[in-house]
């Protein structure tokens, strides 16, 4: 009986050791992405809601439109955000640090495909 009792116990430890890992990682990687996706919809949606553009409809976040002006890369993206072109809001390096805008680029590439 105490051995099958110790079974049942170290099985259930290991499902829950195993259950707890599996869910940690895949929410860090959640996390993430979400991050990028909060600090667009703080900084961003207001001129660009859905990945469109409000001041320049030529000028969307959507892939093909990203692919005419230039922009393929997260740096592409970063760098557009510290020099904007003219309608743009310019986000510094004090109002969006590096990884940040990062985030932000990331998401974009992948949200507005």
């Amino acid at each position: 009986m105490k051995q099958t009792a110790a079974v049942f116990i170290s099985l259930v430890s290991i499902f829950l050791f195993v259950t707890f890992a599996c869910s940690g990682g895949s929410s860090n990687k959640a996390e993430k992405e979400s991050k990028g996706e909060e600090m667009f919809k703080f900084n961003c949606t207001v001129c660009h809601p859905n990945g469109e553009n409000v001041i320049n409809k030529e000028k969307t976040l959507h892939k093909a439109d990203l692919d005419k002006n230039g922009i393929k890369t997260p740096d592409d993206i970063v760098k557009l955000m510290r020099n904007p072109g003219p309608g743009m809001r310019k986000f510094d390096e004090k109002t969006i640090s590096d990884h940040d805008a990062h985030e932000i680029a990331e998401y974009v590439l992948k949200a507005f495909k």
